[in-house]
């Protein structure tokens, strides 16, 4: 289905009848991402899925997409649902943008699960490597898709999901440039939203993969070991949507039974 924002499309798909569950895809990544997790959910849930601004079938807004705009479009679609209150998962880049959502309406947040994903800010380094990154995209943009999908995963599980990379590769390569870049641009400038996690009423979970390539999953698990946040940590890398799928499914539903 798709909407019409700001002179763009959004597009998003909405299943089910139940508590209203919105997952936010990554990076490079689109709403077909969340697929199998879909139909786990949607004969107890209604599963609302969006393309983020710059990917997938939704249009870009120019060339910086902040993840406060990303969480504005992604209002856009829950107002035209007419949901009043959510549960929110995002992967990695979604996880941001559910952030940026739940400081901003925090009543509405049923729930907040972040999915190889982090509320800290970038460090100097990341910033520095975002630049890099985004000198690379206007470079040779399939070259930075083709390498960027292969290093999300941890190096042994390359093989091993040698086909579903293939297909992640894909669905990214047609993400536009300059939906890639705004995107590089958003989530450079994020600010630091751990307050969120330690002072937010509502349930939070955060699922990390110990060998995540991208992030620190050890670090931010030691930052947040004394909070109410509900702390999951797998063996592998920063998909694991995809590395730990059985797992990462059992575990999804269980924290939805417990809200």
């Amino acid at each position: 289905m798709e909407l019409d924002y700001k002179g763009i499309k959004i597009h998003y798909t909405a299943e089910g009848k139940g508590t209203s569950i919105v997952l936010l895809h990554g990076f490079l990544e689109n709403l077909s991402i969340w697929d199998s997790l879909k139909d786990e959910l949607i004969s107890r849930y209604r599963v609302v899925c969006i393309d983020l601004l710059g990917h997938g079938a939704t249009g870009c807004l120019g060339y910086v997409h902040s993840m406060e705009e990303m969480a504005m479009a992604v209002r856009f679609v829950i107002d035209h649902l007419k949901i009043r209150k959510a549960v929110f998962a995002g992967h990695s880049m979604g996880g941001y943008v559910a952030l940026a959502y739940a400081e901003e309406f925090p009543d509405d947040v049923k729930a907040l699960i972040l999915v190889n994903s982090t509320p800290l800010a970038d460090s100097d380094e990341k910033k520095l490597n975002r630049l890099r990154a985004i000198k690379a995209v206007k470079q040779n943009h399939k070259n930075f898709v083709r390498l960027g999908v292969m290093n999300l995963f941890r190096p042994k599980n390359r093989k091993i999901f040698a086909d579903e990379i293939k297909a992640l590769k894909s669905e990214a390569l047609k993400t536009p440039v300059q939906g890639i870049v705004a995107a590089l641009e958003g989530m450079r400038e994020r600010p630091d939203r751990e307050v969120l996690m330690h002072f937010t009423p509502f349930p939070k979970m955060v699922i990390l993969g110990k060998k995540d390539p991208v992030m620190d999953a050890g670090m931010l698990a030691q930052r947040l070991q004394d909070t109410s946040v509900e702390i999951v940590e797998f063996p592998d890398g920063h998909m694991s949507f995809i590395e730990n799928k059985v797992q990462f499914i059992d575990i999804f539903k269980v924290f939805l039974k417990k809200i």
